[in-house]
């Protein structure tokens, strides 16, 4: 399988540690992509433009009009912030040049549902990975019954409000961007800690002594412009989650979670944009892979018990239990 012989050319860098966070650098040497813009570089130089899909606005969906002549890649969990309540990307999209998209989304603003900009802007974050965990699960769902790329946003919300609730901070709209601002010192701290290494293209993170997951865009220009959004989604939950800083990672367990992700079943999707999209589950994994020309462009993997909520709060709206041993190439 394409994915899995992609996992296996994965190569780990040192093991760093800050807090109660620990990061390895992870490498794909020799691994050769399309060019295309990340959603950042597309949005400074007004090639892209994010709006709601009509005046009266639809919760799960956003316009995208792309105006470069290249592919803009759109990553799972980036959050857009404007229109009439912030959203996050429910799945990783290669969006076609010159082209139309309307793209799932979920909601991150609860208490918002009025225009203050016209236009969507990105934010310096990524949804918190414990956020994109769930999401994945319920996207891989979504797909499996209804061939939709839809999130279960009670679950986002549900995601949002913990993480306030631990944190003792407020938001007047529980908005995510504003504990991502209300932690903007800390999380640079954590930022400073893990700065990215040259060629390095993904990161595998530890909270708390536990592998929760990683992230892999072999594209080095294109990791280099997303490794600080991914490296604040990953400390934002190591700062609502924050416990016990004795306990220790080892490189042992990132290399059991590595195996775990290869031995994962996996269905294939027609991707919104280009590709196609990988959707992978196994015993208390969860992961997901856009493959565009037999190249692999993103792809993501947690940890994601069942229940499991951020900040240790218990209870999503609906519990589910993974289905494994299939295997679509």
């Amino acid at each position: 399988m394409i994915v899995r012989d992609f996992l296996a050319k994965l190569k780990f860098g040192k093991l760093q540690s800050f807090e109660n966070m620990a990061v390895v650098a992870l490498f794909v040497p020799d691994y050769e992509v399309i060019d295309y813009l990340t959603l950042g570089e597309a949005l400074k130089r007004r090639l892209i433009v994010v709006t709601e899909v009509d005046v009266g606005g639809s919760v799960p969906e956003l316009k995208v009009i792309n105006k470069a002549d290249k592919p803009v890649l759109l990553l799972d969990g980036e959050e857009l912030v404007g229109g009439k309540q912030n959203r996050t990307l429910n799945t990783t999209i290669l969006l076609k040049e010159k082209s139309e998209t309307v793209i799932p989304v979920s909601c991150t603003e609860r208490g918002r549902w009025h225009y203050v900009s016209d236009k969507f802007t990105e934010t310096v974050a990524s949804s918190a990975f414990s956020i994109r965990a769930t999401m994945a699960r319920s996207v891989a769902e979504s797909l499996r019954e209804r061939s939709k790329f839809d999130a279960d946003q009670s679950e986002v919300w549900d995601n949002i409000e913990a993480m306030f609730c631990s944190t003792g901070e407020d938001s007047p709209t529980e908005a995510l961007e504003d504990l991502y601002q209300a932690k903007s010192a800390t999380l640079s701290d954590y930022l400073k800690a893990f700065k990215r290494r040259a060629r390095q293209v993904g990161l595998l993170v530890f909270i708390n002594g536990e592998v929760v997951g990683f992230d892999v865009i072999p594209r080095e220009a294109a990791y280099k412009q997303l490794h600080p959004k991914l490296v604040r989604s990953y400390a934002l939950d190591a700062v609502v989650r924050r416990r016990n800083k004795d306990s220790k990672p080892a490189m042992e367990a990132a290399e059991a979670f590595l195996e775990s992700a290869m031995k994962c079943g996996a269905r294939r999707y027609k991707s919104i944009g280009y590709g196609w999209d990988y959707r992978l589950e196994g015993e208390g994994t969860v992961g997901s892979a856009l493959v565009h020309k037999r190249m692999v462009i993103h792809t993501a993997f947690f940890r994601c018990e069942d229940g499991e909520k951020s900040g240790g709060m218990a209870g999503p709206s609906r519990r589910r239990r993974f289905r494994t041993g299939w295997l679509i190439e």
